[in-house]
C-alpha cells in the first residue's frame, strides 16, 4: 500500500451498496475501511438499483481528494432483459440477434458512463458482472448471456486502458450471495479484499 493517505471511492450499484443484503456483517465499504490503513478513507457513492445511466450523477458526488475509483455497474442493465432467458418463442438465430443488439446498446451506455468517470482523471478500475447464485435451470443460460455483456465491459475498459476486476472469479460460492443476485457479507468481504489487492498492485 502506498505510504501517502488515499481516498477510495466506490461507484455503481448494489455490488458495492450491499448494506441491505449483508445482514449483521459489514457491507463492502465497511469491510474496505477495516482493510485499508488507518489514514486512508473509503466513500460509497454507489447506489443500489443504479444502471449505467446513473453513473454521471454519482460522479458529481465524488470528493475532490479522491485517489482511487472503482466502478461496478451493468448488472441492472442486464436484468431488464432477463425474460430472454425463458423465451421459448424465438429461434436460436433470432435470440442471438436480439442479444447482439442489446449488447451493442449496452456497450454505448457503458462507454458513456465510463467516459464520465474518466473525465475525473483519477486511477480507475472497473468490475465485471458476476454470474450470481441462480437456480440450475437458469444458471447456464445466464452465464452465457452475462459473458456477452462482460465482453463489452472488457472492450470499453481496454479502449480506455482501465484494468478490470473479474468478479466471476471472486464470488463463486453460494455463501457469497445473500440472494440470487446480491452479495452477502462474505461476498462483500471478498470484493473489498480484491479492491485492496488491486490498489497494492498499482
Amino acid at each position: 500500500m502506498e505510504n501517502r493517505a488515499g481516498h477510495v471511492v466506490l461507484l455503481g450499484d448494489s455490488i458495492f451498496d450491499n448494506k441491505s443484503y449483508a445482514g449483521d456483517a459489514p457491507d463492502v465499504v465497511g469491510h474496505l475501511r477495516r482493510m485499508l490503513p488507518p489514514e486512508w478513507k473509503a466513500t460509497l457513492c454507489a447506489i443500489d438499483g443504479s444502471t449505467t445511466g446513473g453513473i454521471p450523477y454519482q460522479v458529481e458526488r465524488v470528493p475532490k481528494n479522491t485517489t482511487h475509483l472503482f466502478v461496478s455497474v451493468g448488472g441492472n442493465d442486464v436484468l431488464k432483459y432477463e425474460h430472454l432467458l425463458s423465451d421459448a418463442g424465438q429461434s436460436g438465430p433470432a435470440l442471438l440477434r436480439e442479444l447482439s443488439r442489446i449488447a451493442d446498446d449496452f456497450y454505448a451506455s457503458y462507454a458513456a458512463a465510463l467516459g464520465s468517470v474518466c473525465a475525473l482523471r483519477k486511477p480507475t478500475w472497473v468490475c465485471t458482472i458476476y454470474n450470481g447464485d441462480l437456480e440450475p435451470d437458469l444458471a447456464d443460460a445466464a452465464k452465457a448471456a452475462v459473458a456477452v455483456f462482460n465482453d463489452k465491459i472488457y472492450s470499453v475498459a481496454n479502449e480506455k486502458h482501465i484494468p478490470v476486476i473479474e468478479l466471476r472469479s471472486i464470488c463463486r460460492q453460494p455463501e457469497d450471495y445473500a440472494n440470487p443476485i446480491e452479495p452477502s457479507g462474505l461476498g462483500g468481504k471478498k470484493i473489498a479484499r480484491a479492491i485492496v489487492d488491486h490498489i497494492q498492485r498499482g
